[in-house]
């Protein structure tokens, strides 16, 4: 069922941009495999419309579009990332078709809600779910800042970087005054066998 979700919105997204289409229309018939580890998610074939279609049984796959493991993270915060994280296998020109294809692919959120209550509450409906992820960012920013600010300074659980940084200061001054005291007992040991011969 979520193979079918995921390729509903994937069409409807599509459906909306022509140029987004007209890149696939020119791959209609070919097939794609989105991987997520070993497990094979979706197998999709380009249709003449240049819209996906979930590929019969026995299709082999023009390109295989292996997903990172940590994906869904990937997807919610740095899609960048994602994308980068993306291993192809199998035909370029459709890959590097797929990739322009989806990292350009943007819904329109607000459309999408105007069909549904008109424009003016698609907007502020908008807006208002905008502030809101705003403000719960905001809370667990702060909330994280003050959280490591407990940690490294009231309990000291963990250290602080200035204190790290002139501990790691403080140990590259003793490791080179060990080595010059070193140097010093080499040449005085030297210096000691000489008087001995």
């Amino acid at each position: 069922m979520f193979p079918r979700l995921v390729l509903a919105f994937l069409n409807h997204v599509l459906a909306s941009d022509d140029w987004a289409r007209g890149r696939l229309i020119g791959f209609a018939g070919k097939t794609a495999g989105l991987h997520w580890g070993e497990r094979l998610l979706l197998l999709l074939t380009i249709s003449e419309q240049g819209l996906l279609e979930i590929a019969g049984k026995g299709t082999t796959e023009t390109v295989g579009i292996r997903l990172p493991d940590d994906a869904p993270v990937r997807l919610m915060t740095d899609r960048e990332s994602l994308f980068s994280g993306t291993t192809i296998s199998g035909s370029a020109d459709l890959a590097e078709t797929f990739g322009l294809v989806f990292r350009n692919l943007r819904w329109d959120v607000e459309d999408d809600m105007a069909r549904l209550v008109g424009d003016i509450a698609a907007r502020r409906g908008l807006q208002l779910t905008r502030q809101l992820a705003y403000w719960q960012l905001l809370a667990v920013s702060k909330l994280a800042l003050g959280l490591t600010e407990y940690l490294t300074e009231e309990s000291a659980a963990i250290a602080h970087r200035r204190d790290v940084e002139r501990f790691c200061s403080e140990v590259d001054i003793v490791r080179d005054d060990l080595a010059r005291f070193e140097k010093r007992l080499e040449k005085a040991a030297a210096a000691q066998k000489k008087r001995a011969a």
